[in-house]
């Protein structure tokens, strides 16, 4: 079934190097997967992963499962050959980590096209330094390419040399800006990772903060986080019973030539009906992902 509306609910960081891990994610639940050749991957191994990346990417066995890939910053001694490598595939995408200015993500731009790049593949970029945060605006003006951002929590705390709690407090202020620029064109938006797996709790706590914020899916750096992330970034069943309620109150008032129109004493108007539609169509896409894992 085609998926329409990609729902990016759970979107997995996979070390490149592991072949088990690999292997292992084509009957994982996640929504998207990330094939690693940066931080996941020692600098020995860097040359090894990429050709399993670009293999397991372009393999077709990995289902419904978006495939990305994540290369090496082009100021390392792999970045061009990662994307040489990327742009003579058929990968669903390439993130690039560390993006800091407009200029850096031209200069992506400008090698996936000498390399021969589809001008249609996608490009997505980590969020994770101050300067990039900043910057945000100007790099999403900066390539036709850029479909979405990735908040980078653990490299944006470092780099900020703050605290990095469950409820991320200390950095709000810039993931309320990465969201702010990724709404206003229109792209889309990934939360940072949570990296203690012990968690649970905090772990639960940032998926739902993260879905308040408006974070289309969260990132993630383990398998076993993926049922939550689904769970939580889903449309919950009471959430989809009031939607076809409102939609159904709007058309009847519609019907009676009514102006204003109240559903449990709330006032209805037309950006609520979109957004109950929109909520819908969300739903809509996960039961087709749903289909095709049999669940």
């Amino acid at each position: 079934m085609l998926i329409t509306n990609r729902p990016r609910r759970s979107v997995l960081y996979m070390p490149a190097s592991n072949p088990r891990a690999l292997e292992k994610a084509k009957k994982l639940p996640a929504d998207s997967l990330i094939f690693d050749l940066e931080d996941a991957v020692a600098p020995n191994a860097k040359a090894g992963a990429r050709e399993a990346a670009i293999a397991a990417a372009c393999s077709g066995s990995y289902g419904y499962r978006e495939c990305l890939i994540r290369v090496n910053s082009l100021d390392t001694p792999w970045g061009q050959d990662d994307l040489q490598a990327v742009a003579n595939s058929e990968v669903d995408g390439v993130l690039i980590p560390k993006v800091s200015s407009p200029k850096e993500l031209q200069a992506v731009d400008s090698v996936l096209a000498r390399y021969g790049a589809s001008a249609e593949l996608p490009i997505w970029v980590m969020m994770e330094t101050a300067r990039g945060i900043l910057a945000a605006d100007a790099i999403a003006k900066s390539s036709n390419r850029l479909v979405g951002y990735c908040a980078g929590t653990a490299d944006l705390a470092k780099d900020l040399q703050c605290a990095h709690p469950a409820d991320r407090g200390p950095m709000l202020t810039a993931l309320q800006h990465i969201i702010l620029v990724a709404r206003a064109h229109a792209l889309t938006v990934l939360d940072g990772v949570h990296v203690d797996l012990n968690d649970e709790a905090g772990f639960a706590l940032a998926c739902a903060q993260g879905r308040d914020f408006g974070f289309d899916g969260k990132t993630l750096v383990h398998p076993k986080q993926i049922t939550v992330a689904n769970e939580i970034f889903s449309p919950s069943v009471e959430e989809l019973v009031y939607a076809r309620r409102l939609i159904a109150a709007h058309q009847g008032a519609q019907g009676k030539g009514t102006g204003v129109i109240a559903l449990d004493g709330k006032i209805i108007e037309v950006l609520h009906v979109q957004q109950a539609k929109q909520l819908i169509s969300r739903a809509e896409s996960i039961a087709a992902i749903n289909d095709q894992i049999g669940t």
